[in-house]
């Protein structure tokens, strides 16, 4: 005797060995014993064998018209021999009735099912709505195949370019558009960026990176809504100076300026003036959510995002020609000594008379200027000339600072690298497209007005960081517990030492128009100043307020994310550069190994780290000439073969410039492969894995 059951949801076919009561011993073809519950068993039959009967049963139920089935099938519940009887005939055959039991089974749709062997029709509605759900994925499934082909072809359909950034990045693994990219790399045995770059659905390469960014950071446009700004306070009391702030071209945010008194008196007061928008933002409101929403300016090569609206920015920032509120640090310094004696912090209006652009001035502000006043430059402005000596003390103080701390850090800074700068020659400051002429200029770290404008930060940051904890105030700070290798700068709520700068606490205060972590601090400055003793009870944080850690997690986040992308960025158009000067061989200075027996190198002229090839044993220090390879414009890599050995092995002292052995490279991580969320390998429609692996 053989008998057809029903295993864990699956139909077996096999020879009864016992049978008792409650259940039966049944031996399968393989040779397999089960053992089977009496419910379970749905057939018992003599004739034919298990494997011939499942093999008929199969093909009987392919000819099941199911319409035609549903239309038959009574009311109530029923059996599956019952339906092959009122479906076949009354002598329906042991074939005809299992393959009833496996045609009822496959269609949950037309039949729920209602115990062992036993089912019941759907209702109407509910057919119809499942019917027209399996037509709608029919046609799913012919459109996934259709874009599939298409993207084989080297053609990418509408719908995938316009998901493109969401399928590679943050896909809905479901999507049809996902699907598609997913099946046509499997058959084709590309990458999937591979393939979609052969496919077109990357325009360019420019607007590859800027739109992932925008996808990953701005999902809702870069646009500013609708925010009325509010004015400062009207009874500010007008600062006694006349300020000047020093700054590039292209800054329209101006955070800070600068004024002396006093000069020759013996005691000289230096001004270090704070744009001051804490004064009127109130927290929680629109315009603080929209700054917490974006938490930073973000700059890149010819353009930039600003934190907060322009009709914003306009009524605090420093311009000349106005007297504008802010949070002003007074500085009392000996003049001969150059040693701090005292500060105050004010909240006033400040007269701005001058707004200093340092890349106009950098070639007349020199140190031999600052230091002998009887050079003169032919068309030096006036303006400069009005505050020569204040800069020349300001110089001074600067060198005198920057000295002390280095006390304090163990080691000088390390200006070898110049800053870049990068012009862009056709976007008149809009949005760039990536087809612009790009200029990149050097301008050595550590200028004069660069030291005069970071050491005045640096006694403003530090000062205020101090005051904060001296108040029992809570407030955003920097530090670093060492300068020992591996130890990196971590943001917090506590006043800790900072030794990389060389200072006991350090706060972000200065740029409270372009970083809402100054912003915040900002407020609590305030209420120190407004409340002294009793600040603690009205700034707007409280002493562990939890949502002080959300805002360092969220603009730490942020933060990485905008310097990250303006990094990338300036490698792009540094490529961009190479390629529209057809520059093909370069001189660059090894700085550490590289991956594969590579060196990685810095270029001696540009903002650019490649890895090369071709020489071994390549102390730091070296300097070569460099072949460079192709430039791989959505990867932003360069590799580089080397051509010759430009310094004297035996010699280090014609070695190229490099950094601390711990200093970190940022630039070098910006290039290489693309994370993409695409996964070729996942399981498939059917639940089985692909075997292909397309490379990455």
């Amino acid at each position: 005797m053989h008998a057809l059951f029903e295993e864990a949801g699956k139909f077996m076919a096999g020879r009864i060995l016992s049978e008792a009561e409650s259940s039966a011993q049944v031996e399968l073809d393989s040779g397999k014993r089960v053992k089977v519950k009496a419910a379970n068993l749905l057939l018992k039959f003599e004739k034919p064998a298990p494997s011939e009967l499942m093999a008929q049963a199969q093909a009987m139920a392919q000819t099941i018209e199911l319409p035609l089935a549903w239309e038959f099938a009574p009311e109530e519940d029923f059996g599956f021999a019952d339906l092959a009887r009122d479906y076949f005939s009354d002598n329906a055959t042991l074939a005809q009735q299992a393959g009833a039991l496996f045609a009822l089974h496959e269609a949950p749709h037309y039949f729920r099912r209602a115990g062992k062997g036993r089912f019941k029709k759907a209702p109407a509605e509910i057919l119809q709505q499942a019917l027209a759900a399996i037509e709608k994925k029919k046609l799913i499934v012919q459109q996934i195949s259709g874009w599939a082909e298409a993207l084989g072809r080297g053609e990418c359909p509408q719908p995938v370019r316009e998901q493109l950034y969401k399928i590679l990045f943050r896909p809905d693994k479901n999507a049809p558009e996902y699907k598609a990219v997913v099946e046509a790399s499997r058959a084709t045995h590309l990458a999937p960026l591979d393939l979609l770059q052969k496919a077109g659905a990357i325009d360019s390469a420019y607007q590859f990176h800027w739109k992932r960014f925008l996808f990953d950071n701005f999902p809702k446009g870069t646009g500013f809504p609708q925010l009325t700004a509010p004015q400062p306070p009207a009874d500010l009391p007008l600062a006694p100076v006349q300020a000047y702030s020093i700054d590039d071209s292209q800054t329209t945010e101006i955070d800070d300026a600068l004024s002396v008194q006093g000069l020759g008196t013996g005691s000289v007061v230096v001004g270090i003036h704070i744009a001051a928008p804490g004064l009127a933002i109130v927290p929680g409101t629109p315009l603080d959510q929209l700054g917490r929403t974006r938490l930073s300016t973000v700059y890149m090569p010819g353009y930039k995002i600003t934190m907060l609206p322009d009709e914003v920015v306009q009524i605090y920032t420093l311009d000349e020609g106005r007297a504008n509120p802010a949070v002003s640090l007074y500085v009392t310094v000996d003049e001969a000594t150059l040693a701090i004696t005292g500060t105050e912090t004010k909240l006033e209006r400040v007269p701005v008379v001058a707004n200093l652009r340092h890349d106009q001035l950098d070639h007349i502000v020199t140190e031999a200027w600052l230091t002998d006043p009887a050079i003169e430059i032919e068309n030096t402005p006036q303006r400069l000339l009005d505050v020569r000596d204040q800069l020349s003390f300001l110089h001074r103080l600067a060198q005198t600072l920057k000295a002390q701390r280095e006390v304090v850090r163990g080691k000088p800074e390390n200006f070898n690298r110049p800053d870049y700068n990068f012009k862009l020659i056709g976007n008149d400051r809009g949005e760039p497209n990536g087809s612009e002429q790009v200029q990149i200029s050097t301008r050595q770290r550590g200028a004069p007005l660069d030291l005069i404008v970071a050491e005045a930060a640096i006694v403003a940051n530090s000062t205020w960081g101090l005051m904060l904890a001296e108040h029992g105030v809570p407030g955003i700070y920097r530090s670093q517990a060492s300068m020992a290798p591996g130890v990196k700068v971590r943001m917090g709520t506590k006043a800790l030492p900072h030794a990389g700068i060389g200072v006991k606490a350090y706060s972000w205060a200065t740029s409270p128009l372009r970083r809402y972590v100054d912003l915040v601090n900002q407020w609590q400055i305030i209420a120190c100043v407004r409340n002294g003793r009793t600040a603690a009870l009205a700034a707007p944080f409280k002493p562990k307020d939890a949502e002080l850690f959300s805002i360092i997690s969220s603009f730490d986040a942020a933060y990485s994310a905008y310097n990250g992308y303006q990094a990338g960025m300036e490698r792009f158009w540094t490529l961009q550069y190479l390629e529209q000067n057809g520059i093909t061989e370069l001189n660059a200075t090894v700085f550490k190994e590289g991956p594969g027996g590579s060196f990685l190198v810095r270029a001696d002229t540009l903002p650019l780290v490649f890895p090369v090839l071709g020489a071994q044993n390549l102390p730091r220090g070296a300097r070569l000439r460099v072949k460079l390879g192709e430039v791989d414009e959505i990867t932003l890599d360069l590799h580089g073969t080397v051509i010759e050995r430009l310094d004297d092995p035996d010699d280090t002292r014609d070695d190229g410039p490099v950094e601390d052995a711990d200093d970190t490279d940022d630039d070098a991580a910006v290039a290489g492969p693309i994370a993409i969320a695409v996964d070729v390998n996942e399981a498939d429609t059917n639940g089985t894995a692909s075997t292909d692996n397309p490379a990455p």
